[in-house]
């Protein structure tokens, strides 16, 4: 069961907000929670431009993240300090209300000066304390931000250490002991070097436009290698060919460059750029919407191979959502920045409950002429589908497993569907 299984990625009220002018705000991800478990896929489906990919590539910091937090083996990575600046805004501004309005019945008569004082003080005393709290969380969030490739090295450092150090201390011949201790130093040096980031990579949507045209693939895939300091040039050669084994290349196409390659074969350089590291969890960004069909199941095979071989988690980002349903063990389904549906496969896609989730289902195109023609598309408005004027939405659990956004009159008629 899931409950019982570790969370390797934990994603929680991620924001990332991008300004628009002077004013204007594009709320590309707007407080999405989620968890993902460590050797299983997690499917994130949406239609283009609802925030897929920015989730993505916040998670791996290729952007930094206006809100939220991001927790990889339990480790913040990525941290926002834009909601507890807004609390600090809202404290300030409902204490000049409370001030203005003591004034205000001071001056009416309604309450003494000694009344006046300590209600002041006491709004005074809660501002400071909303205020010092999140002051402190800012402060966390931003050294964790800024340190989490450190503390890792660090933590990677005093591993070696206890490894080696006892190993050295027993060791009373002076051969052995120095051949160890030329191993300890090197391990220390590629610890000293490592991130925390390396062990989280991604395969780019584009396959061309995501290779250097001016490197070749040898220098590709050993780019990861030779940036963490691995300096032993056949050691990397040797990597590099048993990696290329792994994606279904061979060694001589180390030597050619990306426009050399078809869609799929370059695909294949991404994929062994991202694994050469031995990452424990790969960010797969779309990465067969720009290839044909066929090649599309030589790709998901392929990753599904690595999956089983290499203990690989992924996040799979993606629009087709047959591929999803095969490849996937959970499904997120992302509208406009937020998380609307969060189910197992096999659940969301026999009980679909959410309006838009009903209508991304009811797009999938069936491959046969007869069904295809008497198939019934659903259209998604979501201002008829939803009257949140007055009840707001949160990410409720309406069954084991299976999220809804909705607010309480939605969650009770999705309870009821499910029931029937």
């Amino acid at each position: 069961m899931t409950e019982n299984r570790e969370i390797l990625l934990k994603v929680e009220h991620l924001e990332q907000y991008f300004k628009l002018g002077k004013f204007a705000v594009n709320k590309a991800v707007d407080d999405v929670s989620f968890d993902i478990y460590k050797g299983e896929v997690f499917g994130l489906v949406g239609e283009s431009g609802c925030g897929k990919t920015t989730t993505g590539r916040s998670i791996i910091r290729l952007y930094d993240v206006t809100g939220g937090s991001v927790w990889f083996k339990g480790q913040r990575i990525c941290a926002g300090i834009a909601p507890y600046k807004r609390e600090i805004k809202r404290a300030k501004a409902k204490y000049r209300a409370e001030i203005k309005q003591i004034e205000k019945d001071k001056k009416s008569g309604e309450i003494t000066e000694t009344e006046a004082l300590a209600k002041a003080s006491k709004a005074e005393e809660q501002m400071l304390q909303v205020v010092g709290k999140q002051t402190e969380n800012i402060r966390s969030a931003r050294f964790d931000h800024a340190n989490c490739n450190r503390l890792y090295a660090e933590s990677q450092m005093r591993l070696v250490d206890e490894k080696f150090m006892p190993l050295l201390a027993e060791e009373t011949d002076e051969e052995k002991r120095a051949a160890l201790t030329k191993e300890y130093k090197k391990q220390l040096r590629l610890a000293e070097k490592d991130r925390i980031m390396n062990k989280m990579q991604m395969i780019f949507q584009d396959p061309i436009a995501s290779l250097d045209p001016r490197m070749t693939v040898r220098e590709i895939i050993a780019e990861g290698l030779t940036i963490r300091g691995v300096k032993d040039k056949a050691a990397v050669d040797e990597k590099v060919y048993e990696v290329l084994r792994l994606v279904g290349l061979v060694p001589e196409h180390a030597g050619r460059y990306p426009h050399e390659f078809s869609g799929g074969q370059r695909q294949r350089i991404g994929i062994a750029r991202a694994v050469i590291l031995k990452p424990e969890l790969i960010i797969a960004d779309e990465p067969v919407s720009a290839l044909d069909v066929s090649v599309q199941a030589q790709v998901i095979n392929l990753l599904n191979d690595l999956r089983r071989e290499l203990g690989l988690t992924i996040l799979f980002i993606a629009h087709n959502l047959s591929v999803v349903k095969y490849f996937s063990d959970r499904i997120a389904v992302m509208y406009f920045g937020k998380i609307v549906e969060l189910a197992s496969s096999e659940e969301l896609f026999a009980h679909p409950l959410h309006p838009y989730t009903k209508s991304l289902l009811s797009a999938i195109p069936v491959p046969d002429p007869i069904a295809e023609k008497k198939r019934r598309r659903i259209l998604y408005n979501p201002i008829a589908s939803h009257d949140y004027s007055v009840d707001k939405p949160t990410m409720r659990e309406i069954k084991k497993g299976h999220f809804i956004y909705c607010n309480d009159e939605e969650e009770a008629r999705y309870r009821a569907e499910l029931e029937k």
